[in-house]
């Protein structure tokens, strides 16, 4: 009896957490685009606004400052564009950790091979790492929607990323990722 008690107290978590990871994966593979207002710290930086999400890899983001920062992917390409800068930055998305989260695919290959979710008062997340770069990835409690991630940025500062108002699947126009509309 001591045994069959022990046992189902060691594995009680692990059908939990199993449990938690297939709640996890079912909403992401039910998700084809999310928008959401953000919070990002980039060192002691703090920039705000809000993105469109369309899995595979697009991206569109609109900062709220003076200088009408716009961050957009076609999938490719990375553009980031604004009143400040006099031309355009231009990389290749795979060259940045953006490739990851904006990959689904890769994403629900992660959470199956991960054994352990963490879990604080508000979120579940996982940790992950590519290329040397730590990605730690956070969900939503409650309705398990994407909620942040932390990351180091392609110069190497440390990002963290909060979302809020998050919503899935609304119709989302293609044209925003379209990135030569953001070209000088």
């Amino acid at each position: 009896m001591k045994y069959l008690i022990f046992i189902l107290l060691f594995l009680y978590p692990l059908k939990l957490n199993a449990n938690i990871k297939d709640e996890i994966k079912i909403k992401l593979e039910n998700t084809n685009n999310i928008y959401f207002k953000f919070i990002q710290k980039i060192d002691d930086k703090i920039e705000k606004g809000e993105c469109n999400i369309s899995y595979p890899k697009k991206i569109y983001c609109k900062y709220d400052d003076l200088y009408n920062k716009i961050l957009v992917s076609n999938g490719k390409s990375l553009v980031i564009n604004s009143k400040k800068i006099r031309n355009y930055l231009n990389y290749k998305l795979k060259d940045t950790p953006l490739n990851l989260l904006l990959d689904k695919n890769y994403l629900l290959r992660k959470l199956s091979e991960i054994d352990q979710i963490n879990e604080n008062n508000e979120t579940y997340s996982f940790k992950t790492i590519h290329n040397e770069n730590a990605l730690t990835i956070f969900f939503d409690k409650i309705n398990y929607n994407l909620i942040g991630w932390t990351t180091l940025d392609i110069y190497q500062n440390k990002v963290e990323t909060k979302l809020f108002g998050v919503q899935t699947n609304l119709m989302i126009d293609d044209d925003i990722f379209i990135v030569q509309k953001y070209i000088n």
